[in-house]
């Protein structure tokens, strides 16, 4: 991945901010908490039959230029260009998600995040996560809590790994765990390649988008939308695909010709 590719400033009106940016933790976490609000979670595009590319110049036409999401693959590639232009020295490493997973149920290493280096300390970053991740980026120093609005994170750690966990109103869960062990884009291939193609894979399933911002998480999984905000949850069935095609559109800004639908691959015709 070569950051020179990146259009930053085109990035950057993405997310509706300005340069100049600097070169520390306080910028960080404005990049962090600005690209999480502006481009959201999603896996629609395996639905629709179109493959998932992790090029630098793929991932900019699709979350950039054409206004969508992505995943985690996708938005790590290109928040890991955004940092290393803006000058930070950046990792990426491989997670194994426990987040609705029974105990005792070991999963692959399918989720990618970075570690960044900061003059204030090295910090995760996770911009590919879904609704239930940081909106910021988390010290990574285990037992610090990050407290924001309607959320908090912990790190902790665990016979060698590091485990990110989270409280969003219902206790301590655990969200995934690492090892600091760096990885590199051929890794992020090999995962995606399982994720996006393999029967048992649940992005295969059924429609996912989500979206942080500081005061709203919203979530959509197949037809049931969620909203967390100010402390309270709403949900609500999305009843016929025309009304998630103007959800998509209000709720998580991503526009659609009419009569589009999202198909698992196994069932398409």
């Amino acid at each position: 991945m070569n950051p020179c590719a990146l259009d930053l400033d085109a990035y950057l009106a993405r997310l509706g901010r300005d340069r100049p940016l600097a070169l520390d933790a306080a910028c960080l976490a404005d990049l962090h908490e600005a690209h999480l609000a502006a481009i959201p979670f999603e896996n629609l595009d395996i639905l629709l039959g179109r493959p998932i590319r992790l090029d630098l110049a793929s991932v900019q036409a699709k979350l950039v230029e054409g206004r969508r999401g992505g995943y985690c693959f996708e938005h790590a590639t290109l928040f890991k260009a955004v940092l290393e232009r803006v000058g930070f020295s950046c990792r990426l490493l491989a997670a194994r998600v426990r987040m609705r997973t029974p105990p005792g149920v070991l999963r692959p290493r399918t989720h990618f995040l970075l570690e960044v280096d900061t003059p204030q300390g090295q910090y995760l970053a996770d911009v590919g996560f879904g609704g239930d991740g940081p909106l910021q980026p988390m010290p990574l120093l285990p037992g610090l809590i990050s407290h924001l609005p309607g959320s908090a994170h912990r790190l902790r750690h665990e016979s060698g790994l590091w485990v990110l966990e989270s409280d969003l109103g219902d206790g301590w869960n655990d969200l995934y765990a690492f090892t600091l062990e760096p990885h590199h884009p051929i890794d992020m291939e090999v995962a995606n390649h399982y994720v996006s193609t393999h029967l048992d894979s649940p992005f295969r399933a059924t429609p996912t988008v989500q979206r942080i911002r500081r005061n709203r998480r919203a979530i959509l999984r197949d037809r049931t939308l969620e909203i967390r905000s100010c402390g309270e949850t709403e949900r609500r069935e999305i009843e016929t695909d025309e009304a998630l095609l103007r959800l998509l559109e209000t709720e998580f800004s991503l526009v659609f010709p009419p009569g589009t639908r999202f198909t698992p691959p196994e069932m398409s015709e």
